[in-house]
């Protein structure tokens, strides 16, 4: 795999990465995530069963394109005042329409975690044609009181910005152990791996994950556009998750109608490698069946 870049319109540029051949399988990063956050071991399970992956950086991450204003604090997220160039979630799905575009490809199924579940969400609300099939993991609406952080983990959101690597590796570390699955093996290594290849690609990645957060809270609850979603729809969530609590899970199925909520026991927000075989054989199966109900429709 080799990197590239995508120009996907209003100034913005997208670095992505490539592998298999296939159906075309568009993933989507959650909030401070980069591409590399889906794993190889998972690209590889995916590869295998017939996919073309995409997997890239969103604007404000990695090697994409970074705005330049200051991300907003607590008080003024709290109170809801944004940056004129403060972004929201409909931009960034604009960002992947972008994408889309530049790969070629007409329609894609479309998967997305924590942010990028809404991202994914949002692309299927108002570009209907470019999504084949959908598949929103971890993720939720926006609605109130529904798929929020737990307390303790808001707090450990709000800290003070790592200001080396090492600190970085090790917040990332508690961070995991903190919202990750129970009940798998702690992969130590790998997340410390990760935060390093996080932190080489974007050091002192604060300032792009707070104007990330500030496009979710800015484009608050998207119930009603989520309704609108046509593509079959997959919505995973495990039952241990601190980030996004399961009742986003619940919500997103319950508002996309005939979607199917599959909710994996002990998982939290995080992809166990454990679990990428599940992993692959649902996003699988999902794709596959899509594709058939696709095949079979009748031409009008």
């Amino acid at each position: 795999m080799s990197e590239r870049v995508a120009e996907v319109g209003r100034g913005i540029t997208l670095t992505y990465e490539r592998e298999g051949s296939g159906v075309p399988l568009l993933l989507i990063a959650g909030l401070g995530q980069q591409k590399h956050e889906w794993h190889d071991g998972l690209i590889a399970q995916l590869v295998v069963r017939g996919y073309d992956v995409v997997r890239f950086d969103n604007r404000d991450v990695g090697t994409s394109t970074h705005a330049g204003f200051r991300p907003p604090g607590g008080l003024a997220m709290a109170r809801k005042r944004w940056d004129p160039q403060q972004y929201d979630l409909g931009d960034m799905a604009l960002d992947t329409v972008g994408l889309l575009d530049t790969l070629g490809w007409r329609s894609a199924h479309v998967v997305g975690m924590s942010m990028g579940g809404m991202i994914a969400q949002t692309v299927a609300a108002r570009y209907p044609a470019r999504v084949s099939s959908l598949t929103s993991i971890f993720s939720t609406t926006g609605a109130a009181r529904v798929g929020r952080p737990a307390l303790s983990t808001w707090a450990r959101m709000f800290r003070k910005p790592a200001g080396t690597r090492e600190e970085h590796l090790d917040r990332a570390v508690g961070m995991y152990r903190h919202i990750g699955s129970a009940g798998y093996p702690f992969d130590e290594a790998r997340i410390r791996a990760t935060a390093g290849t996080t932190w080489d690609r974007d050091p002192r990645p604060a300032a792009g994950v707070g104007r990330q957060l500030a496009g979710i809270m800015k484009s608050g609850d998207r119930t009603a556009e989520v309704r609108t979603i046509t593509a079959p729809t997959l919505v995973l969530h495990g039952d241990r998750d601190r980030m996004v609590n399961p009742t986003g899970g619940k919500v997103t199925a319950a508002a996309i109608r005939g979607a199917r909520l599959h909710t994996l026991p002990g998982m939290g927000h995080d992809l166990p490698a454990a679990l990428w075989p599940t992993f692959a054989d649902l996003i699988d199966s999902h794709v596959r069946t899509a594709e058939t109900r696709s095949s079979d429709a009748p031409n009008l």
